[in-house]
């Protein structure tokens, strides 16, 4: 049976913890823009109901960081900053923009969720579970954006990389620090 040792699981709830986080900033920044500058309310509706489900995903990693006396990653006033000015400016741009931003993030999302269920062991049988059902809901995210417009084609192709790479550096961050 495989067991997962102690720095393993502090780097999965201390980043799960920042990138959930780092979603809510994004969503509240792209509906400070929705309330502020644009008028969409279906696409504002879009994104308060993902900025829900993320609120939950947060909700369950900030009790396992306290539960489990994990310390945070010192980078959370950073993220927050950034979320807020990613999310926002891409509404800024378009709406399509809005939601490749969407989908940008839950591309890395997804494969980062993957590989931290690989290395999961036996002894986090409900931490595999609340991951790999956050996982469905990351990808579910990743297609409602899809559909409702994101996409690669043309300059987004840049907007994408730029969104993929931060998120990609964000991620070994939080782990370590």
């Amino acid at each position: 049976m495989k067991s997962t040792d102690r720095k393993t699981l502090e780097e999965i709830i201390r980043v799960d913890h920042a990138g959930e986080r780092g979603a809510l900033k994004i969503y509240e920044g792209q509906l400070l823009a929705l309330s502020t500058f644009k008028n969409n309310e279906k696409l504002k509706k879009i994104i308060e109901g993902m900025k829900e489900q993320e609120n939950k995903h947060f909700e369950f990693f900030d009790k396992e960081i306290q539960k489990r006396k994990i310390k945070p990653t010192v980078l959370l006033p950073l993220w927050d900053l950034l979320g807020v000015a990613l999310g926002f400016g891409t509404t800024m741009i378009n709406e399509k923009a809005a939601m490749l931003c969407t989908a940008s993030v839950e591309e890395v999302i997804d494969n980062h969720y993957k590989n931290q269920l690989d290395k999961l062991g036996e002894d986090e049988k409900e931490l595999k579970k609340s991951i790999s059902k956050f996982r469905d809901e990351e990808i579910e995210h990743k297609n409602t954006a899809y559909d409702k417009g994101a996409t690669k084609m043309g300059p987004y192709s840049i907007l994408d990389k730029i969104i993929q790479t931060s998120s990609k550096i964000a991620i070994k961050v939080s782990e370590k620090i």
